[in-house]
């Protein structure tokens, strides 16, 4: 027998502010034909006031718990992937942990920007397997909105806040995965020498407070391309598997150009690529979640689906997860 993690259940939240590029157009030289052409965005949400990541990161994991069917005190394990904690600290994820009146099992934050969902997802499935959990909340949450100079055209236009997040369980397995539903297998990468690529000037031991987002576009676009297509071939090959096996692709919504350039170079049918960039933007380590539960609750994702998750952030960080519904 041996331990398998399994995806049970989704949800996701976004904040109430849509602000569309016609509202940007009206702060900085740009327009909606400059953004989507570039980007495929063409609006994003952006969190009230008095609303923080942990608030997107609760509303989130408690939508996965219903539709999981699993009661909250079952959790013993929560893992929030974010760049924007509310505080220094303690964890997002531990305020999380009070929202749903728990006091056991170990809740903390994982720090891989944009990659932090597929970072987060990897490290509930080695502690799954291991036997030190049995029930995994992994939120991805973040509030960009507040990272951004909103004169900066470059950044402004790219970014959106919101949350996501999946329930996974163990389950005990005879003669191994199979075609039982579960993860297949997780990938994960950085590479710190390209760190000036895409990074936040500011924190604590710097400058004492957040910056701004700064970002080497096209350099950014060429690492993106190039290692999203080697770490989503890297987990075709460990399970023997090629590309027209999978029946969606979730990438990371950053740019629909990344996602295209992406999808060309793998030789995968675009139709079989979840795309809700135009709606949310780039949501960092939210987007991937909250284009897991899009598809989910139109049906396009079905159990038994091969989904393929792959992201990119600041770091560079990059990974990949294989996983059947």
């Amino acid at each position: 027998m041996s331990i398998h993690s399994r995806l049970v259940g989704s949800g996701s939240y976004l904040p109430e502010k849509i602000v569309t590029n016609d509202d940007l157009a009206e702060r900085v030289d740009t327009s909606d034909e400059w953004i989507a052409a570039r980007t495929g965005i063409r609006q994003r949400r952006v969190a009230a006031e008095n609303e923080y990541t942990s608030d997107m990161a609760y509303e989130a994991a408690r939508r996965a718990l219903d539709d999981a069917g699993v009661d909250a005190a079952e959790v013993d394990l929560i893992i929030v992937g974010t760049t924007t904690p509310d505080r220094t600290f303690p964890a997002t994820a531990v305020q999380v942990q009070a929202k749903l009146e728990l006091n056991g099992g170990a809740a903390f934050d994982l720090q891989a920007v944009c990659s932090g969902f597929i970072y987060g997802m990897s490290v509930a499935d080695g502690l799954i397997k291991s036997g030190q959990s049995k029930t995994a909340l992994v939120i991805g949450a973040d509030t960009l909105s507040r990272l951004l100079d909103w004169d900066d055209r470059s950044t402004s236009v790219l970014f959106g806040d919101g949350a996501g997040a999946v329930v996974m369980t163990g389950v005990e397995l005879e003669n191994g995965l199979g075609t039982e539903s579960g993860i297949l297998s997780t990938h994960i990468h950085s590479d710190g020498r390209l760190a000036e690529l895409l990074y936040c000037d500011g924190g604590p031991s710097t400058t004492g407070q957040s910056g701004f987002i700064r970002m080497q576009g096209k350099e950014v676009f060429k690492h993106a391309v190039t290692n999203l297509a080697n770490v989503v071939t890297e987990a075709l090959d460990e399970n023997g598997l090629e590309s027209s096996a999978i029946d969606w692709l979730v990438p990371h919504q950053a740019n629909k150009r990344i996602i295209d350039s992406t999808t060309k170079k793998l030789g995968m049918d675009t139709d079989k690529v979840v795309l809700t960039v135009q709606d949310h933007a780039n949501t960092s380590a939210a987007s991937i979640p909250l284009a897991l539960d899009a598809a989910r609750r139109d049906g396009r994702i079905k159990k038994g689906d091969l989904i393929l998750m792959e992201a990119m952030g600041g770091g560079l960080t990059w990974g990949a997860a294989l996983v059947r519904w």
